[in-house]
């Protein structure tokens, strides 16, 4: 089969948003496949913000010791082959078509077994398994794709697990408060394993300590036993002092935006650190040159200067409201236009009101995505939030882009306005293809 023919089969099979809480089909299916979630060791990340950077970070500094590591990310950007990567580079269509026609025989014995075949998310987890025992790789990092308990990704057993901020989102799947949110995420909190927490709010931490102390997990928190001693904007980034578990790491550069990324940062430290075992710190140059050199697609990402367009895949309230901090901090914009589609499910009142003290006028459309708010939808909404005069309604995202990028170019090319894409990673990545970034990589 060619990649286009497989990426089809593979659609056919589902949507990720829509799973059965029970890992019964996957954990048959990694039966049939020889269990290759145990190949090799994890480290396995849940939360509500910052999983996929932090997967990323955690795969930079593993990548800077010479180890080849594998990454299981989710949702992707603009390929499906974005998911699954090695040694930072997805899958070729070639090899992701071959890791499917290789797993295809178990899927189907595992169809027949079961009363509901296996989904879209279950079987991409079951390919980058196979894919990372094939090659194979020395360490897996592994995001969850939703909650934790029940996701797919669960069959595996980190034996670090990280726990990045949780805050409200898919509210009808996990559950309708934080600590409701934080015990389905709890779920990848494997006896005798570490587990690394960012900071977290109240709720969500007691929920989270009381299944380590369950579980017999050893802890490692943020703000405690590891954190950010300092942090300074610098050019096309921050540079900061990080406190790990086993040494203090200074003049580090980070080449991404706002405080969060700088937790993100620590808690991928940590999570090294806590892999790689006994009382020795990592080596000062090695984290410098790791964190130097990454990258967060679609994450406060510029893809354009004059003017400058921001790119942020914020879809929730917690996320949103760490990325405009970050946007007030790091960039200096005397007036921001906004471009803006959400999808239907979220707390769409909720992230306008969180935009409109930053945002001088909004361009509001739809994404590519069957669940995305219609334009004229989110106009309704955003018009009793921003005042009728600063909304802008554009059906078509590339047409969106364009309106909000003409708006600020009608400033003057020293005007110091900025235009911010948001709302989606669907959005992100949409905005990500229309003005040809890297890909999604």
């Amino acid at each position: 089969m060619d990649y286009r023919a497989v990426e089809h089969a593979i659609l056919e099979r589902g949507v990720e948003w829509d799973f059965e809480p029970t890992l019964d089909r996957i954990a048959a299916l990694m039966d049939l496949l020889g269990s290759p979630q145990r190949a090799y060791p994890v480290i396995h990340i849940a939360g509500t913000n910052g999983k996929t950077t932090t997967a990323r970070l955690t795969e930079a500094l593993l990548r800077e010791r010479n180890l080849r590591v594998g990454r299981f990310t989710s949702p992707h950007l603009v390929t499906v082959r974005e998911r699954i990567t090695v040694d930072g580079e997805p899958l070729s269509e070639e090899r992701f078509a071959e890791v499917y026609e290789e797993v295809l025989p178990y899927v189907e014995l595992a169809d027949a077994q079961g009363h509901r075949r296996i989904q879209f998310f279950e079987l991409l987890t079951a390919m980058a398994f196979a894919a990372f025992a094939d090659t194979p790789v020395d360490v897996a990092v592994i995001e969850a794709g939703m909650g934790g308990s029940w996701d797919a990704t669960n069959v595996a057993d980190g034996l670090v697990s990280v726990i990045t901020p949780i805050s409200l989102d898919h509210m009808d799947r996990l559950g309708p408060d934080i600590p409701s949110i934080a015990g389905e995420k709890a779920g990848i909190i494997k006896p005798g394993a570490t587990t690394v927490l960012a900071q977290q709010e109240l709720g969500a931490a007691e929920v989270l300590m009381r299944r380590a102390a369950e579980v017999g997990a050893v802890v490692a928190r943020e703000g405690l036993e590891f954190g950010v001693l300092s942090r300074e904007v610098a050019m096309g980034g921050q540079l900061l002092t990080l406190r790990g578990l086993k040494g203090v790491y200074d003049e580090v550069y980070l080449p991404l935006y706002g405080a969060y990324q700088a937790g993100n940062a620590v808690c991928a430290l940590a999570a090294v650190e806590a892999l790689t075992g006994g009382d020795d710190p990592l080596d000062v140059e090695l984290v410098r040159q790791a964190f130097a050199q990454a990258a967060s697609p679609g994450r406060m990402e510029v893809v354009r200067r004059t003017p400058t367009v921001v790119i942020d895949a914020a879809h929730n309230p917690g996320g949103l409201e760490a990325s405009l901090d970050a946007l007030h901090e790091s960039f200096d914009f005397a007036k921001v236009i906004g471009v803006v589609a959400v999808m239907r499910d979220k707390d769409v009142e909720t992230l306008l009101e969180l935009l409109e003290p930053m945002i001088d006028e909004i361009v509001v459309s739809r994404n590519s995505s069957p669940r995305s708010l219609s334009a004229q939808e989110l106009a309704e909404l955003a018009v009793p939030v921003f005042g009728e005069d600063r909304v802008h309604v554009v059906e078509r995202l590339d047409e969106a882009i364009d309106r909000g990028i003409g708006i600020a170019d009608a400033e003057g090319e020293f005007s110091g306005a900025g235009v911010y894409i948001t709302g989606s990673v669907v959005t992100a990545g949409d905005a990500r293809h229309l003005l040809k970034a890297d890909g999604g990589r």
